[in-house]
């Protein structure tokens, strides 16, 4: 049996529902009832609901170990999706505790159990910094601790020190490292708070650059490697290099709405964000636009998928074309 963690996000719900379409057998962990019904609500999306009820559903707490000993009952193998995605500086200690001892968590988890391979659904962050001569970011560029990083993407790394700490101790391990993840189901969090704010009327558009992938792409992917020979490395999963520009004028144009007009440059960015620090703390809200957000809005980075597409011989989906599918749902 297969054990998902993080199965009630735009990830863990997509790999629960590729799966079950392939005849696998899971388990899933879940917080609360509430979280279960947004992975509901995407198999109905996908119009799949007898697959639903496949799901064995687990109540625990990747930061809870008593919980946890339940959950790894008769598991063979496990995707680790489970992770805080936030960029608000006040929430450092949680995403460190989520992400970097969650993780070690499942972790020793599997090695007690000896589970026959771990996947942990990683990030670009993790990746490492440029040279001055290099012009794509691959998974052998290494990670500068001088530079600057956020930290979610520190607490990332913290979580995929893990990973290969259980490597060292014998365990199997695959590390997938997506762009921004592209997916229907979530308008409330993560990519799906972009269309949200393109079908708002959002304004404003950067001229930075990163990585992008369809879900269903990172799923597949992620469930081939585990069922290859393949172990211990880690793969790239980015299907273009897009433009923030570009990416918010596809959006609006498949929703129908006006194409953002305003150039927000470098500048303006840097002025908004502590405008935005200081209404946050006068009013004790949280961070609507963070230092790490605004100086990933203009940040131009190039990310290579030519490792996994080479492996696999594997194709990605086209961008604009499943924009326009999500656009639809």
């Amino acid at each position: 049996m297969i054990l998902v963690t993080g199965g009630t996000g735009l990830v863990g719900a997509h790999l629960l529902l590729h799966l079950i379409d392939h005849g696998e057998k899971v388990r899933a962990i879940y917080r609360s009832i509430a979280s279960i019904d947004k992975t509901k609500s995407l198999f109905s999306l996908y119009k799949k609901e007898l697959l639903y009820d496949q799901i064995e559903w687990i109540q625990a707490d990747i930061t809870e170990i008593p919980s946890l000993e339940i959950a790894f009952q008769n598991i063979d193998t496990v995707y680790h999706c489970a992770a805080l995605i936030s960029f608000d500086p006040k929430d450092e200690n949680l995403l460190r505790k989520t992400n970097i001892e969650g993780t070690a968590n499942i972790v020793s988890f599997c090695i007690a159990y000896q589970i026959k391979k771990l996947c942990f659904i990683s990030s670009i962050a993790t990746l490492g910094d440029l040279l001055p001569h290099e012009k794509f970011i691959t998974e052998e560029t290494e990670w500068n601790p001088e530079k600057y990083h956020t930290d979610y993407a520190i607490s990332k790394y913290g979580a995929e020190m893990e990973i290969w700490r259980g490597q060292q101790e014998g365990l199997d391990v695959i590390i997938v490292n997506p762009g921004v993840i592209l997916g229907p189901g979530f308008r409330a969090q993560g990519s799906g708070q972009l269309f949200t704010k393109v079908k708002n009327g959002l304004k404003f558009y950067t001229l930075g650059s990163t990585g992008f992938v369809a879900v269903t792409d990172v799923v597949r992917i992620a469930h081939q490697l585990m069922q290859s020979e393949i172990k211990n490395e880690r793969f790239t999963l980015i299907a273009e290099n897009n433009i923030f520009r570009d990416i918010l004028n596809t959006m609006a144009d498949t929703l129908g709405v006006r194409r953002p007009t305003i150039h927000a440059k470098p500048l303006f960015m840097k002025i908004l964000w502590r405008l935005d620090w200081c209404v946050s703390t006068i009013f004790q809200q949280k961070r609507k636009l963070s230092h790490a957000t605004a100086k990933a809005s203009y940040s131009k980075n190039r990310y290579s998928n030519e490792k996994i597409k080479n492996r696999l011989k594997t194709d990605f989906t086209n961008i604009t074309d499943y924009i326009k599918y999500i656009s639809a749902h």
